[in-house]
């Protein structure tokens, strides 16, 4: 993914080392590279789409996971919903939910919605507004959130999502932004008085949220 973003940046004429800071600039800024792209370069989203997710070969890369199906199973429907709330277009996050087998079980998407110039993304305060009102919630101190970006789980927990859980899968190299990087190499434990909970397994959940699981 990050290749394909970086080589989007490129085919807009920017030289490589340039294209690489621009990249890294808009992810900071706006947590989601497309957007400086709509703001500044007036693309076509659609079109990003295309040439950024759509072409990744999902298929060669994901495969089912047993484990996670088994966690969303066993989610008391009684007491959550369980919805996926993702910075990517509705085309790209149901093939990852139907490669991984989970799609079932998923009772909706909220997804930037590409075709609309004006779309917001997590962490924009607006994105979590937009979800909670086509989830139907109004409360928002009963939300359950979960998310693999800090600021993420950081622009919820000041709307007052209730139950807000990072998964940080650390050590794990990645391209944030168009740069490598080291997954947790940011966060300082004793820095932390956010409350916020941190996981690098997603079975950790029942023990971080037993209340929502079947007994």
């Amino acid at each position: 993914m990050g290749e394909r973003i970086h080589a989007y940046f490129v085919s807009l004429g920017l030289p490589d080392e340039e294209a690489s800071k621009l990249h890294h600039h808009y992810y900071s800024q706006y947590g989601l590279a497309i957007r400086g792209l709509v703001r500044h370069h007036q693309i076509d989203p659609l079109d990003f789409d295309r040439k950024c997710d759509g072409s990744l070969p999902l298929e060669e890369l994901l495969k089912p996971d047993p484990t996670l199906r088994a966690l969303l199973q066993d989610i008391d429907r009684s007491k959550a919903r369980v919805w996926a709330l993702t910075n990517a277009y509705h085309t790209h996050a149901s093939r990852v939910l139907r490669i991984l087998q989970v799609d079932d079980l998923i009772d909706g998407i909220v997804f930037c919605d590409y075709s609309d110039p004006n779309f917001s993304c997590k962490p924009e305060p607006e994105f979590y507004h937009n979800a909670m009102a086509k989830v139907g919630m109004r409360d928002p101190s009963k939300c359950y959130f979960i998310d693999d970006s800090r600021a993420n789980v950081e622009a919820a927990r000041r709307l007052g999502w209730g139950h807000c859980v990072h998964f940080c899968e650390r050590g794990l190299l990645h391209v944030e932004g168009g740069k490598p990087k080291y997954i947790g190499s940011d966060i300082h434990e004793e820095e932390d008085t956010s409350g916020i909970v941190a996981v690098s397994k997603l079975e950790e959940l029942r023990a971080v949220w037993p209340e929502i699981f079947k007994e």
